[in-house]
């Protein structure tokens, strides 16, 4: 096999490994972020509301692709002007880090709705019956709304990963040497950009069939918890 793509096998399952990293290091900023906002839209005080509100929408209305270069070219530009008031000398950022950032901030929003419409979703009648017989608010949150809102949240959550799995070619643009890079160098080096690209894609078919795997487990566990 190693015959067949020139020996660039290895760099581009290195590349893989990359891109998996960046996937789920984003994953869990994005969680993190899509509780948060989640949490400001339903619970949170006017600006709370306003603030969380104004991120999905922004978010949500700019292009992935676009935030990308804001996000690593701009915030190159802005963090040396910083840099250079204090005396910091240049600071390179890393395309590593700059892509977990762009692609966790974008996917906080898309978590922050699911996250929303998954509470919401969940009874109310639950919840009261909870409070009747004397557990107290957090109680509730960790035996009745938590795991309402799993279940409810998952068939998001997942959508949500594969387009996040998906998205993470982009950082490719910004230098970083995940398997979109690496087939991009190996294509044009052997000049065979198609054979490359399809391994690509056979490799990204490979982890949405492993999520896949993994959301049917989630689905049976939290369906039995429901019951």
């Amino acid at each position: 096999m190693t015959e067949i793509f020139g020996g660039y096998l290895p760099m581009i399952l290195k590349g893989m490994v990359v891109t998996v990293e960046v996937a789920l290091l984003s994953l869990i900023l994005s969680l993190a972020l899509g509780i948060l906002a989640a949490s400001a839209r339903l619970y949170g005080g006017p600006i709370a509301k306003a603030i969380a509100g104004t991120y999905t929408t922004v978010i949500r209305g700019i292009p992935d692709l676009v935030l990308m270069m804001l996000i690593f070219f701009g915030g190159q530009v802005l963090v040396n002007k910083v840099g250079d008031k204090f005396g910091w000398g240049y600071i390179d950022i890393d395309p590593f880090i700059a892509g977990i950032l762009t692609i966790g901030f974008i996917f906080g929003a898309y978590m922050g709705e699911t996250f929303r419409g998954a509470i919401m979703a969940v009874s109310k009648g639950e919840i009261e019956a909870g409070h009747a017989y004397g557990m107290t608010s957090f109680q509730v949150f960790t035996h009745i709304t938590f795991p309402g809102m799993i279940r409810h949240a998952i068939p998001g959550f997942f959508n949500n990963w594969l387009v996040l799995v998906k998205t993470t070619a982009l950082v490719s643009v910004i230098g970083l040497e995940d398997m979109v890079f690496n087939a991009k160098v190996a294509g044009d080096t052997l000049r065979q950009p198609f054979t490359f690209y399809v391994l690509v894609g056979v490799l990204f078919l490979l982890i949405t069939a492993i999520s896949d795997l993994a959301m049917k487990w989630l689905e049976r566990r939290y369906k039995i918890g429901g019951h």
